[in-house]
């Protein structure tokens, strides 16, 4: 019996989506998301927006990586690219305008050229 109720637990767990999450807490004052294994916490301070990739709390080399940055704002859409900064990140060239309530789409190719997508919401 208390198989059985271990078992319906970790079902209800799974179902919720509890037990799967893996968001870190953000290291940059940023918001934190979860692709596949990684991690990736938009930050947008000083006027500029940049994006830390992490594996499992380790760091991800970004040199060689790039992308795309889609805003969306209402029926505004704004596109900008993303290049490598240093050690695991990419900056966005120009202004993001990240206002509440905007969404955001990371379209983030690594340095060995796969891709992976992003998706942040502004609160």
């Amino acid at each position: 019996m208390k198989k059985l109720f271990a078992l319906m637990a970790v079902t209800v767990a799974l179902a919720s989506g509890q037990a799967i999450a893996h968001d870190s807490p953000a290291k940059h004052g940023g918001i934190v998301k979860s692709a596949g294994d990684l991690s990736f916490e938009l930050v947008n301070k000083d006027g500029k927006t940049t994006i830390y990739v992490a594996d499992h709390g380790k760091d991800v080399p970004m040199a060689g990586g790039s992308g795309t940055l889609t805003v969306l704002k209402g029926s505004e859409k704004t596109e900008l690219p993303l290049e490598a900064g240093g050690a695991n990140t990419l900056v966005v060239k120009g202004d993001a305008k990240l206002a509440s309530g905007a969404k955001v789409v990371a379209n983030i190719v690594f340095p060995d050229k796969s891709a992976m997508g992003v998706r942040f919401a502004i609160k």
